[in-house]
């Protein structure tokens, strides 16, 4: 058998049809990333395994090193040994050394399908293990190496060796096999891609984060124990209610039926769910894209499909969600400025959302940061999605300063640079409160035209700069997660909250060509934002520009109808659907299924082992797994952290807020959720504030229930 398995591990790729190398050389059009020449050269390597074996029969540390005069030898003899080790055990067939070559990827098989990629076994080989004496063990490890030509394939080497060793080792293989102008400046190997069988021990971050996790949960199962035991027919303790899994449980999972509270706007339960669901159904494609697939000629005709036009055009629920932030905010903000008559205790607004958001995100860093790679490990992991998030350790601070979208050139968290634009714009939106309440009409024409004012600077800026969305990584910071580039959405949300305010009572009774007219309107401009670039190629910086700028408006202008026909009774069957009390559960969830939906993937996406085939079939069946085990992790952090620490935050607030109550609205009184930041499709954001009574029964504010 381990004749057989050598014999296997060694045979050639090699000779694929002369003919067609010899017609593909001639015809010299490209394939994938390859012209015909290359992949000629390339059908003519055999396994890679077996050119390191031929070539490098005896290693020198020349070899490992290309400069061995100052390299310092010991740095080398050690991996030099065990190579020299490998190769000799290799002749006699040990086990351990043919599983080391036979962990090897291949050269892929389909490259002219696009798969570019050949894990090899990464299990086989961190697991090999080749105890020499009491002193000296050969173990494996694994690095996922790019070629020179764009290919990628696993290749294992004795853990003595370093990335950079193997690197020279690899450069030149690839030199003697395809010439000397190969790999002599490509990067072929780095440490970050190679992985072992030994595991770092817990630093002290570590530690203290399990530390902390295991008091909240032990403080949440003993408060819930004493909640459920010893204060069912008495007066609640509102430490053990917030800390208690049964109470915030019961508010969590708590059906209100439609239409039963006329300060609640029911359909919004609906679009923030379809809108997060959008959001996690996108990040599942961008994830594959990341994602070594065999056949990406495919994933190149999905993108010009309609359906792959309708998943990439989920960054649209990112305005939703900017457009539901600035709406309920202006609706809950106004009303109670009027009760107040026109005063507004602005630091205790800032206060208010700081503490409400800043816990779950504190402890999702720490969680990502320390957690995830406890749970998982493979070729890619931490690699793929938007892994990896060892940035956190330098860029925290921003994160937690809401400011990560300006200052952090590799943001921690990424997804949450909405969570830093919603937050920077709602700093201003206590200015625009004042002024609607009291200049009104007048107010509400400034905002207007500060709205046409930041939307031309973002027109401007694409068309001066000739900066394009697809142009990289810095045009996309600047054109995608800065505030001052989505604030349309917002102030559309903000004016339409004010009119809102304004006809608080009224009915409007319209008939049915006007109803009609405005669902044409309506999903008129909601389709026209996904479709109009259907099939469109090589568009002008001018034209991009438009749409971008126009979108930004059109998209949460459709909404306003949506939410109105809805408001009204003329919602029909939009409204039935949108307004199910099965949403509110996953609504309420919703922040932390934002925060914490990226784990999932990072995780599941990172435990890859072989490549996939691409599908929308295949990333349906990964989306639903994520999603699910999404909600489950969210409703364990919702009970562990974001539950009992709004609730906390709640009662310490409640001591402090003056006798006026100037911003009773925005300051629940209950130990329960106070404020919800919803999500969008590279986050999420959303404040519905409620006010409940003591027992966080029955919310009276507009928004969502909690």
């Amino acid at each position: 058998m381990v004749s057989l398995l050598v014999v296997l591990c060694l045979s050639s790729l090699a000779m694929v049809s002369g003919q067609f190398d010899h017609q593909l050389a001639i015809s010299k059009q490209p394939v994938g990333d390859l012209d015909a020449i290359q992949y000629a050269t390339i059908s003519k390597l055999r396994r890679l395994s077996v050119e390191f074996v031929e070539l490098f029969p005896n290693i020198t540390a020349a070899d490992l090193t290309g400069d061995p005069s100052r390299a310092g030898l010991l740095a080398v003899q050690e991996c030099q040994v065990d190579i020299a080790l490998l190769t000799k055990d290799l002749a006699s067939f040990k086990t351990w050394a043919v599983k080391m070559i036979d962990s090897w990827g291949f050269l892929p098989s389909g490259i002219l399908m696009g798969n570019f990629w050949d894990l090899g076994n990464f299990d086989e080989c961190i697991g090999i293990e080749n105890v020499v004496s009491a002193t000296h063990r050969v173990a494996g490890k694994y690095c996922l190496a790019t070629s020179p030509l764009v290919l990628k394939t696993g290749v294992c080497f004795p853990a003595s060796c370093s990335a950079s060793q193997i690197d020279a080792v690899l450069k030149k293989l690839f030199q003697a096999l395809l010439g000397e102008e190969f790999g002599q400046d490509v990067e072929i190997v780095s440490e970050d891609t190679c992985k072992t069988a030994e595991k770092e021990p817990y630093d002290g971050l570590t530690i203290f984060t399990i530390v902390l996790l295991s008091i909240l949960g032990v403080l949440v199962a003993s408060s819930t124990l004493y909640d459920y035991f010893y204060q069912e027919n008495k007066i609640p303790n509102v430490v053990v209610k917030a800390f208690s899994a049964r109470a915030n449980s019961r508010a969590l999972f708590r059906l209100v039926e439609p239409k039963s509270n006329p300060n609640v706007i029911d359909c919004l339960h609906g679009i923030r769910c379809l809108s997060f669901i959008w959001v996690v159904y996108g990040h599942d494609y961008l994830q594959y894209s990341s994602s070594p697939i065999i056949n990406v000629l495919d994933a190149f005709s999905w993108l010009r499909s309609f359906f792959g036009l309708f998943v990439m055009h989920g960054v649209f629920a990112v305005d939703t969600f900017f457009f539901l932030s600035g709406m309920l905010l202006v609706v809950i903000a106004l009303r109670t400025m009027d009760r107040t008559k026109g005063k507004l205790n602005i630091p205790m607004m800032y206060l208010q959302r700081y503490v409400r958001l800043t816990p779950l995100v504190a402890f999702a860093i720490l969680v990502y940061l320390k957690i995830l790679p406890l749970l998982g490990d493979g070729p890619l992991f931490g690699q793929i999605g938007s892994g990896p998030y060892a940035s956190c350790k330098e860029t925290w601070h921003w994160t937690l300063l809401y400011v990560q979208n300006y200052f952090a050139e590799n943001m921690c968290l990424s997804h949450t640079w909405y969570l830093a634009a919603d937050m920077q714009l709602y700093i201003f939106t206590p200015f625009l409160l004042i002024a609607l309440y009291k200049w009104g009409k007048k107010a509400a024409a400034g905002i207007f035209i500060l709205m046409l004012l930041l939307a031309s600077c973002l027109f401007s800026i694409m068309v001066i700069k000739n900066m394009s969305m697809s142009a990289g990584t810095e045009a996309r910071r600047k054109l995608y997660y800065t505030a001052n580039v989505r604030a349309s959405p917002y102030l559309v949300g903000i004016l339409f909250g004010y009119f809102l305010h304004l006809s608080r009572g009224k009915k409007f009774k319209l008939n049915p060509i006007a109803v009609l007219l405005g669902w044409l309107v309506g999903l008129g401009l909601l389709f026209t934002c996904i479709t109009s670039v259907y099939h469109a190629s090589n568009i002008s910086i001018a034209t991009e520009a438009c749409y971008v700028t126009l979108t930004r408006i059109a998209w949460p202008l459709g909404l306003c109808w949506v939410v109105f026909a809805c408001m009204n009774g003329y919602g029909y069957l939009a409204n039935s659907f949108l307004s199910s009390p099965l949403w509110q559960p996953m609504s309420r969830l919703s922040y932390a299924a934002y925060i914490f939906h990226m784990f999932i993937e990072s995780l599941n996406g990172g435990i890859t082992r072989t490549s996939t085939y691409f599908s929308d079939y295949q990333v349906m069946l990964h989306f639903w797994g994520d999603l699910g085990f999404t909600m489950i992790l969210s409703y364990l952090m919702h009970i562990l952290v974001e539950a009992p620490f709004a609730n906390l935050a709640t009662i310490l607030l409640s001591f402090k807020k003056p006798k006026t109550a100037p911003v009773e609205a925005l300051q629940p009184k209950s130990p329960s959720i106070e404020e919800t930041v919803e999500p969008p499709t590279d986050t999420h954001a959303s404040n519905a504030n409620t006010k409940e009574n003591s027992l966080g029964d029955q919310p009276i504010e507009e928004g969502k229930e909690n």
